[in-house]
């Protein structure tokens, strides 16, 4: 009996270390899309337009600045290793550049090899509205309209 008790412990010691390892093992996430070479294949510079590439390969993560700013497909892996900060560990930009006429003029790939981690982030407009309550944007109106305005009529 102490012989069997004293082997369900150890088993349970061990799946309890197995447990404990597991946890400081690295988990990986990918995100975006970049077509491959197969794919691209299909797409011919000097040839096809905005419009056929998007029916090859779909539209792109992100766009160029301008009208005729170039297509830009992305894709990352991360790193997550317990508790250190999340750690790029591939990244993959596929560049489509197009002509005056919106025809492709160039088509680039670049990797983390070709130069500096960039973080692309959403820029979003401030409100200007933070830590204003509602009842305080209510009592700070009053006096800033002009009785006219309700009744319509110019005085």
């Amino acid at each position: 009996m102490q012989f069997a008790l004293g082997t369900k412990i150890k088993n349970f010691a061990a799946g309890i270390a197995l447990i404990g390892l597991s946890a400081c093992s690295a988990t990986y996430t990918n995100h975006g899309y970049v077509p491959t070479d197969v794919e691209l294949e299909n797409v011919l510079v000097g040839s096809d337009s905005r419009g056929t590439v998007e029916e090859v390969i779909g539209r792109p993560s992100s766009t160029g600045v301008l009208s005729d700013g170039a297509w830009y497909y992305i894709s990352s892996r991360v790193r997550y290793y317990t508790y250190n900060k999340p750690e790029i560990v591939e990244r993959t930009i596929l560049a489509i550049s197009f002509d005056a006429n919106d025809t492709v003029s160039n088509i680039e790939r670049f990797g983390l090899e070709d130069g500096k981690v960039v973080q692309f982030s959403r820029r979003v407009t401030d409100s200007g509205v933070g830590g204003t309550s509602f009842f305080k944007q209510i009592i700070g109106n009053f006096g800033n309209f002009a009785p006219e305005a309700l009744t319509g009529e110019q005085g």
